[in-house]
């Protein structure tokens, strides 16, 4: 490969995380194969029991198996996983990820031009409808100063069509975990994952630990994938309502500086008791109920997650202020809209 000639020191290894995952591999693996010669493939695999492994054994014989034995979801699979990989750079690349030819190289030239990077997303096309952004990941993350998450390219459920508004390489606040490029000892300097996010937002919790030491993440749209989105989890799940609104109040407890915490996380449960009516009305009392539970859950554990508080947190971790304000009121709806 190309890449590879070029940048000889710096060694990419390709980890694919899966869980009962064999129709999504059938259909995604071979381009993966395909696009990323004289690059090691690991399959991470959380405990499957659909044939995956075999499937991979008898058709792609080249692709290392890592067995976990479990499913212990998205963060402990891969910390768990990549402690058996030696590489520079791990991708970690969900099973319902379309890759594309030159993928690689322009991923490999912005860790090996700067060391300061940690993290590297490129853009993320919908695979259903080819001619917008992803729902996930988009054109790269950032949070609002209430700690919303949001994406160059998606606001709320407002995705854009990729007219070429993001076809840039920049830096950004959170990368999505369905295509992230991460250096491994940078890695393994913050231990990972926190695997007390089973899955969401943990990847956003990652840049953030790695911003508040002061690494940089980036995008760049010279690489482009295609995420099939919802693929590998059940976006209707009431326990992805639980899990979303959970893991952010974690990660902002972790994150946010002192002297924001205490009014954030006020404001954050006035805001979400409207989003809990909002839900219970329109998609169904149990995701109602579930952000109800989420904040119970996390007020009986506040202590142990104030425990693992950063150090010495960014003050200027938002880029803008009151994205709900700013889309539902003044109906600013895509992200060069905002203020």
């Amino acid at each position: 490969m190309e890449t590879q000639k070029r940048y000889p020191l710096l060694k990419i290894a390709i980890a694919v995380l899966n869980w009962n995952g064999q129709e999504l591999l059938q259909k995604f693996l071979p381009k993966v194969e395909k696009f990323s010669q004289q690059t090691d493939i690991y399959l991470i695999d959380n405990g499957s029991d659909d044939g995956s492994i075999a499937y991979v054994e008898k058709n792609h014989p080249m692709v290392k198996v890592i067995c976990n034995g479990k499913n212990y979801g998205p963060s402990k699979g891969y910390n768990e996983g990549l402690k058996n990989i030696k590489a520079d750079v791990y991708c970690l690349l969900s099973s319902d990820v379309e890759v594309t030819e030159s993928w690689l190289e322009p991923i490999v030239e912005i860790f090996s031009e700067d060391t300061g990077v940690a993290v590297v997303q490129p853009k993320i096309l919908d695979h259903r409808r080819r001619s917008h952004f992803e729902y996930a990941g988009a054109g790269g993350g950032f949070i609002d100063n209430w700690g919303y998450p949001y994406c160059r390219g998606r606001l709320f459920d407002t995705v854009e069509a990729d007219i070429g508004q993001y076809n840039d390489t920049t830096e950004i606040f959170w990368c999505v975990g369905a295509c992230l490029f991460v250096r491994s000892e940078k890695f393994w300097e913050v231990d990972g994952f926190d695997t007390e996010f089973f899955t969401y937002m943990e990847e956003i919790d990652l840049c953030w630990r790695f911003r508040n030491i002061g690494y940089k993440v980036y995008y760049t749209a010279r690489s482009v994938v295609y995420h099939l989105g919802g693929g590998t989890l059940n976006p209707q799940s009431s326990t992805r309502s639980f899990q979303i609104f959970l893991h952010n109040l974690l990660m902002l407890t972790k994150n946010l500086p002192a002297e924001r915490l205490f009014t954030v996380l006020l404001i954050r449960l006035t805001f979400d008791i409207i989003a809990g009516l909002k839900f219970f009305l329109t998609i169904g009392p149990q995701h109602g109920w579930a952000i109800i539970k989420s904040h119970f859950y996390f007020y009986k554990k506040f202590l142990t997650y104030y425990k693992k508080r950063t150090s010495k947190p960014i003050k200027n971790y938002y880029r803008h202020k009151n994205i709900v304000f700013q889309y539902f009121i003044y109906k600013r709806k895509n992200f060069l809209a905002l203020k």
